[in-house]
């Protein structure tokens, strides 16, 4: 793909890979938009995803795990890390975008009452929460930085559907703005990146607890 991200020169045999991974189902149930805040924790499929996908990469040469600062993703996270013997680096970077519909309910007659209609009037931006851009803007920061430190190894940062698919749409060379029903990051996805030196050669999606996903709450949370 040949997109630099910066960092350190690039060897011949330097080969990193960073698994971007999104967190688990959360226990969530008044079905509300939780974005950041704070007391969201993973639900019992959340926690048996997080112990799945850690079994998945066991094998991998884990030596660095990455979670945005929220509990679901400091939870998902942490038995990656005690299976690879490493701590996990909170970044802020990887958190959830910010939105304003956050603490609101989920359903289309509460999201799309006239209340709200103001803030529909840009989504390419969009104009209800973060910028698109500066959620890839933050996102490539973070990803740069966790392949620099497991380089030659590979990395597992915990992040968001929406900050993991913008990201991706930002790799890839698609515009940012989407539909949200159309994001390829399921619960406990991994979006793999591999890069050679700071060269992305390639970006793989695989669903390590697919077999847990019929089991989860339709609702959306983030």
């Amino acid at each position: 793909m040949g997109q630099s991200t910066g960092g350190a020169a690039a060897r011949a045999d330097d080969l990193t890979v960073v698994h971007l991974m999104r967190h688990g189902e959360v226990h969530n149930p008044h079905g509300v938009l939780y974005g950041r805040l704070d007391g969201f924790h993973l639900s019992a499929l959340g926690a048996e995803m997080a112990h799945l996908v850690a079994a998945h990469l066991q094998t991998n040469d884990i030596t660095h795990v990455v979670a945005s600062p929220l509990e679901r993703a400091q939870e998902t996270a942490a038995p990656i890390a005690a299976d690879h013997d490493v701590e996990v680096h909170s970044d802020a970077r990887v958190i959830e975008s910010e939105n304003r519909f956050e603490g609101r309910g989920t359903s289309a007659g509460e999201l799309f009452h006239p209340r709200n209609w103001h803030l529909f009037r840009d989504i390419t931006k969009p104009s209800w929460g973060e910028p698109y851009e500066e959620i890839a803007a933050r996102m490539l920061a973070a990803i740069a930085d966790a392949r620099d430190a497991a380089r030659g190894h590979e990395a597992v940062i915990v992040s968001h559907q929406l900050p993991v698919w913008t990201v991706r749409n930002k790799l890839e060379g698609r515009r940012l703005w989407h539909d949200p029903r159309k994001r390829e990051c399921t619960l406990a996805s991994l979006t793999s990146l591999t890069y050679q030196g700071d060269e992305l050669a390639s970006i793989a999606y695989s669903e390590p607890a697919a077999e847990l996903l019929a089991k989860a709450s339709k609702s959306v949370g983030a």
